[in-house]
């Protein structure tokens, strides 16, 4: 018999996996890389809506759909590996590389998927290579500033936007698809920041007590006053945003962040007007939640004094420096 309460009311049960809710059953596969585009190639053979308005917002299709292939980790000599190609032979012909994060696949990584034969030998009129990721047009205009590839055009598609098709696709979608894309908008949403929202590590750095040369603003302004912050991407820097940043000044530390939210910017004067306008490399801008800190000083300790250093947010309560 299936068990049911005293009241006579249905039994739920939460799914966890390694400590964290499962929300959609795309979770189950993992978040790297090869298992987004598993995920995204399932819904895209599944949901024959959903099908139609990426080819619409990618390659601007608008014709009929008969006969479809979906491939995904399809393999050819020195073509290299793609990890979602979708084509009606004769019609059209497109080549998505996916990455997760503000990455974009390099020129070198175009041209062989332009090169491959299956692709370069195809009589469709319409062909295309699409890069996915986290960036938004705007900034993969200036990272993939070719809009041609060995002859083939070059396009992008954020996971925010291919959100939107899958939104957009579930409104007009059967019962079937709607259950499929609304798990897929599910596990996109929790994909589309890098952020480390279940870690405890605090990223703590030095802020200088001065303005900068040709600035109009501080550093402990921009935090204080503008509950905000930036930094370059990788290198000594973290390449993906921390949960939580830490700002020590005048010889010890003063406040704790959590970072609500973050963009990537490559010109500081866009947010602040108080920095001359110039373009840098790029850099994640944050956007910090209320600080906070221990009720007693923490002195920076053995650090050298523009150090950056990571610890544990408990540490950062329980000890002296």
């Amino acid at each position: 018999m299936i068990p049911r309460s005293l009241d006579g009311a249905k039994i739920v049960a939460d799914l966890h996996l390694r400590g964290q809710r499962v929300q959609s059953v795309f979770q189950l596969l993992g978040a790297h890389e090869n298992h987004i585009t598993h995920s995204v190639g399932w819904a895209l053979a599944k949901s024959p809506s959903f099908l139609r308005v990426v080819l619409n917002e990618a390659i601007g299709w608008t014709d009929g759909l008969e006969q479809v292939v979906v491939r995904l980790q399809e393999y050819e000599g020195k073509g290299g590996i793609t990890d979602i190609e979708m084509e009606a032979p004769g019609e059209f012909y497109l080549i998505a590389e996916a990455k997760r994060g503000w990455k974009l696949p390099t020129r070198e990584q175009l041209e062989k998927y332009a090169s491959r034969e299956s692709f370069r030998n195809s009589r469709a009129p319409v062909k295309r290579i699409v890069a996915i990721s986290e960036c938004s047009r705007e900034y993969a205009s200036l990272k993939l500033p070719d809009r041609q590839i060995a002859g083939c055009p070059v396009g992008t598609l954020s996971w925010k936007e291919l959100c939107a098709c899958a939104e957009q696709a579930r409104r007009g979608g059967s019962h079937a698809e709607k259950r499929l894309l609304g798990e897929l908008i599910v596990y996109l949403r929790g994909l589309m920041t890098m952020q480390k929202s279940d870690s405890n590590w605090v990223f703590v750095v030095s802020l200088g007590s001065g303005t900068p040369e040709s600035w109009a603003i501080s550093w402990i302004d921009i935090v204080n006053k503008r509950s905000r912050y930036f930094h370059p991407i990788g290198g000594r820097w973290p390449a993906e945003p921390p949960n939580y940043i830490a700002f020590r000044y005048h010889g010890k530390l003063q406040s704790i962040h959590h970072i609500e939210g973050y963009e990537v910017m490559t010109n500081p004067h866009s947010h602040f007007e108080e920095i001359p306008d110039q373009q840098w490399g790029r850099c994640f801008l944050y956007r910090l939640g209320r600080g906070f800190a221990p009720s007693r000083e923490v002195k920076t300790g053995n650090i050298y004094p523009s150090g950056r250093v990571w610890c544990m947010l408990d540490t950062l309560f329980t000890c002296a420096t």
